[in-house]
């Protein structure tokens, strides 16, 4: 992404959020939008794959508060593209590379490659830069960052997992070697003399550069054009990498592995690869942060005269836990370590709901024993109160 297209895209409208929208609603709107028009839900569909990488640079920029902030400060400071200087600026000439408003960071480069020192560096090097000729060096181009997408079972989630991943990205065409020639003799591109960039007049005595029409911003230019790549060096490359997720991950979150994304050009670094974990649910346990839970059925007679319960773990062997007597329904005991993976590599808990059962029938000695029981207890009133409670509110 040029520096130009850095100050004259709208991210907020790609992704359909005011301009004070949360880290939350940016967030809710992209996977939304991912979701809609990510290339694996429309094979075959140019137009969707286009919206989908419009939508991913524009959340690299505003899902990330450092580069959001260099954004509003640049376009509340350029508007369209276009300076406005200041109070006492005065009406004389000067020249400035809009590259510079962001310490030279590489042209076309990855979406989330970095804006160099940011917004406060503009004013270090802006003015007297030299004519509206000059062009700057080419520089070499991060590659793009991509993302996918990974479905974990939950004991996955929880212990750690290692899954295969294929991902279809643009990398150096193999045919050509990334030069665009079929011949491997590209030439220097007497328009930007190689720098993939030229100039343009704004009036007001200032240029902008953009990347050049003839090369396209490659510096290159191929007399004869690569068929696999129709000239550009890039090409539409698949392939497989084993990803290990870390233990302990939750459903919605994103992992960045840097370095697996795109490969960049001109010894320009790889971009990042950004892994979105959805995990399933299962039949006995839950979770809730780093703790796991389960609801485990006990007996009347185990809840009111005490006891010892047996109860199962996540891939381990059961532990056993001690009712004391009077336990009541939905009371929660802790067996620690038994939960889920923290970062620092220690486990959270398991925590264990108890849930009186209530048989359906009851019949001969169980029968008679609880007539007992309801005899011997037919003076205490459990709802009293209750009663009472609610004739003094």
């Amino acid at each position: 992404m040029s520096t130009k297209d850095f100050i004259e895209k709208d991210f907020y409208k790609v992704l359909g959020v005011p301009k004070d929208a949360t880290e939350a609603e940016i967030k809710k709107a992209y996977r939304k939008l991912a979701r809609e028009y990510h290339p694996d839900a429309n094979k075959g569909n140019v137009k969707a794959e286009e919206r989908f990488k419009e939508i991913s640079e524009a959340n690299d920029v505003l899902g990330d508060p450092k580069k959001r902030k260099e954004y509003d400060d640049a376009r509340a400071l350029f508007g369209n593209g276009g300076f406005r200087p200041g109070p006492g600026a005065g009406g004389g000439s000067f020249n400035f590379d809009l590259g510079d408003l962001f310490g030279g960071g590489a042209p076309g480069g990855g979406a989330s490659g970095g804006f160099g020192g940011g917004i406060g560096d503009v004013f270090g090097g802006l003015f007297n830069r030299g004519g509206a000729g000059t062009g700057t060096r080419a520089q070499p181009r991060r590659g793009q960052d991509i993302e996918s997408e990974v479905t974990l079972s939950f004991t996955e989630a929880i212990e750690g997992a290692t899954v295969p991943l294929r991902m279809s990205s643009q990398a150096p065409c193999k045919a050509c070697s990334g030069t665009g020639d079929k011949n491997g003799t590209p030439r220097v591109c007497p328009t930007c003399v190689g720098t993939g960039q030229v100039a343009r007049g704004s009036g007001g005595g200032f240029s902008l550069t953009d990347p050049c029409p003839d090369c396209k911003g490659r510096g290159l230019i191929a007399e004869n054009p690569c068929e696999v790549c129709a000239g550009s060096g890039r090409a539409k490359s698949s392939r497989t990498m084993q990803v290990r997720i870390p233990a302990g991950v939750s459903d919605g979150q994103r992992i960045r592995l840097r370095g697996k994304g795109t490969p960049g050009e001109r010894g320009g670094p790889a971009g990042d690869l950004y892994v979105v974990v959805h995990v399933g649910d299962h039949p006995v346990f839950g979770r809730k942060g780093d703790n796991l839970t389960l609801t485990v059925p006990v007996t009347f007679d185990e809840a009111a005269l005490g006891g010892e319960v047996r109860v199962p773990t996540l891939g381990g062997p059961p532990v056993t836990l001690k009712l004391p007597p009077g336990t009541p329904n939905g009371r929660t005991m802790r067996a620690r370590g038994k939960g889920a993976v923290r970062k620092d590599g220690t486990r959270g808990d398991l925590l264990v709901t108890v849930e009186v059962s209530v048989p359906k029938g009851v019949a001969g000695k169980a029968r008679d024993a609880l007539e007992a029981y309801r005899e011997a207890t037919a003076g205490e009133d459990p709802r009293a109160e209750l009663f009472e409670a609610a004739k003094g509110a």
